[in-house]
C-alpha cells in the first residue's frame, strides 16, 4: 500500500488549502459597521428564541433540527438569548474557524452538507452586508449553533445510533454536554481546531483510518481510469492479457506495484503478479496472483466506494463506549480477525476467528466484559439448533446422540438419556423442557475452551475441533458464535496476572484437566464485536473487505435520508 512518506505529501496540500480557507475568511471581514443602523438585541433576541422553539431553520439544507431543540434552547436561554457567533456586526475569529471545519468535514468521512457547508459563504456574506440587520444575525447565528452541535456529536459518538441496527453498544453514556461544552470549550477558545480534534475517539486505529481517508479522497480525485477489461477465463503469470497497462497504471496508483517496477508489455508476468497477490491480500482475497472475476470486480471498483468503506469505519469507531479504552479484545467480522490491544492501543497479538454464517446465523454486533473462561466445556446446544438440526436427526439416526457425543438432561442438568430416544423425549426437546448438550473431549464442537461474556446473544468465543477453516480467505461458517486460531495463546494472555497459568498450564487443562473447569479472570476484560469493511494496520497498510452482512448498505441508506439521524 502507499508508504506513509507518499500519503503525508498528499495530505499535506488538504491542510494547506484549509488554512487557506481559514485566511481567505478572516480576511474577507470588513471594518467595522457604521453606527448609522445599530444592532436591535431586542429583535435578534426575540428572532433566535423563536428558532429555537421551532426547532427549524428553513433555509438549511436539513432544516429540521428538533433533536438538538432542547439543547439549543438550553444554550441560548444562559445568554438570554443574545447572538454568541457575531460580535459588532461580524462574525468571531470562533465562528470563522468553526465554518471552515464544518467546510472540510469530508476529511473526517462525514458529509459537509449536513453542516450546510456550501451555505456558509452566501451567510457569510448576508452578514457582512447588513451587519445590523437582526434577522440576518439570529438565522446566522442560530445555524452555526445547530452545524457546531451537529457536527460535535457526529464526531464524537457518530451519527447513527448504533442501537437503530439493533447493535449493542451503547452510545448514550459518552454523550457531551453539548450547551455546556459550546460555551466553555469552544466560544472563547484560541484553537478551534485542537478542541474539536479533541473529541474524536482516541484509538490509534481510528487516527490510522481517519489518515487513509485523507490519502483515498486525494487518490479519488486524481482516478480517471477505465475499467479493466472482465475476463471469460481467470488469468494466470504468463498469460496475455489485454487490459495490462490500464491494470499496471491501477496498481501504482493504489500503491501496490512499487514505482519504477518493470512491467513486461503483453504478458502478466512478473513484478505485476506480485502487485496483484498483494492487492489481493488487502482486499480479502488468496493472495493466488490470478486474475479472476472476483479479483476484477474489487480492481474496478470506484475509489469513491472505498472512501465510503473508510467513512462507514470511522463511524463504527466512534460508537465505541467511553470504558474501551484500552481496548483489550476486538473481533471484527468481515475480516474474520480478532485483536488483543495492549493498554496503550498497540496490538499484543493477532488470530485468524471463524465468524456466523452470512444467511440465518449472523454474529451479533455488541460490547461486553469477558469475566472466566471455561476449559473442557459442555457444548449447550441452544434450543434454536435443537429444533432445526438436532431433532431431524434424531429422527433419522437412532445413533446419534452416542455417535456425536451428546446427552439429553432436564432443566437441573440430570442426564435423561445418551443414547435411544422415545418420542416423548422428542416432544419435550420441541418444547423446550428438556435440553441437549455436548460431553467435553476433542470432538466438541467448543473444542477444548471457551472464554466467556455474559450476553443477551448467547455468543462466546470458543476453539474449535475443525481448525483447518482457518486457512479459508472467507470464514463465516458458524451458527454465531466465534472460534479462534490460537486458544491456548489467547487463554494464556488473559490470565497472565495469575502465574500458574503459563502456556503450558492452559495446554494441560484443555487437553487432560477436569471437565468444565471454570477460572475466573481477575478483572473483567472488555470484548467489542465491530463491523468494519476497512481496516488500517499499524503500517499504515490499507484492507478492504467484503460487506457480508449488509450492515455498510443498511448504514449508508440511513445517512443518504439526512439528519435528523435515528
Amino acid at each position: 500500500m502507499l508508504s506513509v512518506r507518499r500519503r503525508a505529501v498528499l495530505i499535506v496540500p488538504i491542510l494547506v488549502l484549509w488554512s487557506m480557507a481559514l485566511g481567505c475568511h478572516s480576511q474577507a471581514t470588513p471594518p467595522p459597521p457604521q453606527a448609522a443602523n445599530p444592532l436591535n438585541s431586542g429583535a435578534v433576541a426575540e428572532q433566535l428564541q423563536a428558532i429555537a422553539a421551532g426547532g427549524s431553520i428553513a433555509d438549511q439544507r436539513w432544516p429540521n433540527f428538533t433533536d438538538y431543540r432542547q439543547q439549543v434552547q438550553q444554550f441560548y436561554a444562559a445568554t438570554n438569548y443574545a447572538p454568541v457567533w457575531v460580535r459588532d456586526g461580524r462574525a468571531t475569529p470562533q465562528a470563522l474557524a468553526v465554518m471552515a471545519a464544518l467546510e472540510s468535514s469530508q476529511q473526517k468521512g462525514l458529509n459537509p452538507e449536513d453542516y450546510d457547508a456550501s451555505r456558509w459563504p452566501l451567510r457569510l456574506h448576508a452578514l457582512q452586508a447588513a451587519p445590523g440587520d437582526a434577522d440576518t444575525v439570529a438565522h446566522f447565528d442560530a445555524a452555526l449553533t445547530v452545524g457546531a452541535m451537529r457536527y460535535i456529536s457526529d464526531l464524537h459518538v457518530g451519527r447513527v445510533n448504533p442501537k437503530h441496527f439493533k447493535f449493542g453498544i451503547d452510545v448514550e453514556q459518552k454523550r457531551y454536554d453539548l450547551p455546556q461544552f459550546l460555551a466553555q470549550k469552544l466560544l472563547g477558545a484560541n484553537d478551534v481546531p485542537q478542541v474539536l480534534n479533541e473529541v474524536e475517539p482516541p484509538y490509534y486505529a481510528y487516527q490510522r483510518t481517519e489518515a487513509a481517508l485523507q490519502t483515498y479522497l486525494a487518490l479519488a480525485a486524481q482516478d480517471h481510469s477505465v475499467p479493466l477489461p472482465e475476463v471469460q477465463k481467470t488469468i494466470a503469470p504468463g498469460d496475455a492479457y489485454a487490459g495490462l497497462d490500464g491494470l499496471a497504471q491501477r496498481l501504482h496508483l493504489l500503491g501496490d506495484l512499487p514505482q519504477g517496477a518493470i512491467v513486461n508489455p503483453g504478458i502478466y508476468d512478473g513484478a505485476l503478479v506480485d502487485a496483484v497477490k498483494h492487492f489481493q491480500t488487502r482486499h480479502g482475497l488468496g493472495a493466488e496472483g490470478r486474475l479472476g472475476k472476483e479479483t476484477l470486480r474489487q480492481l474496478n471498483m470506484p475509489l469513491s466506494f472505498r472512501v465510503q468503506q473508510l467513512g462507514d469505519a470511522l463511524e463504527r469507531w466512534r460508537w465505541l463506549p467511553a470504558d474501551f479504552s484500552p481496548l483489550p479484545v476486538a473481533v471484527n467480522i468481515p475480516e474474520f480477525v480478532l485483536r488483543v490491544f495492549f493498554s496503550d492501543h498497540r496490538i499484543a497479538m493477532r488470530m485468524n476467528v471463524v465468524v456466523g454464517k452470512a444467511v440465518r446465523h449472523e454474529t451479533p454486533v455488541f460490547a461486553k466484559d469477558m469475566k472466566y473462561i471455561v476449559f473442557r466445556p459442555y457444548w449447550n446446544v441452544p434450543l434454536g439448533i435443537t429444533r432445526a438440526e438436532i431433532i431431524l436427526a434424531l429422527q433419522k439416526d437412532g445413533s446419534y446422540l452416542s455417535r456425536k457425543n451428546f446427552e439429553i438432561t432436564g432443566q437441573n442438568g440430570r442426564i435423561v438419556t445418551s443414547g435411544a430416544v422415545s418420542a416423548g423425549v422428542l416432544a419435550q426437546l420441541r418444547s423446550g423442557k428438556l435440553l441437549v448438550r455436548q460431553k467435553p473431549g476433542p470432538a466438541n464442537s467448543l473444542g477444548l475452551v471457551k472464554f466467556m461474556f455474559p450476553n443477551e446473544h448467547d455468543v462466546y468465543l470458543h476453539s474449535t475441533p475443525a481448525p483447518q477453516l482457518f486457512s479459508q480467505s472467507r470464514r463465516d461458517f458458524s451458527h454465531g458464535c466465534i472460534r479462534v486460531e490460537k486458544p491456548v495463546e489467547l487463554a494464556a494472555w488473559l490470565l497472565r496476572d495469575q502465574p500458574k497459568w503459563t502456556l503450558d498450564a492452559v495446554r494441560a487443562a484443555m487437553q487432560s484437566g477436569p471437565d468444565n473447569q471454570q477460572v475466573n479472570l481477575t478483572r473483567p476484560f472488555p470484548v467489542v464485536i465491530i463491523y468494519l469493511t476497512a481496516v488500517v494496520e499499524e503500517d499504515g497498510e490499507v484492507y478492504f473487505f467484503d460487506d457480508i452482512y449488509g450492515h455498510d448498505r443498511s448504514l449508508n441508506a440511513v445517512l443518504a435520508k439526512g439528519p435528523p439521524y435515528p
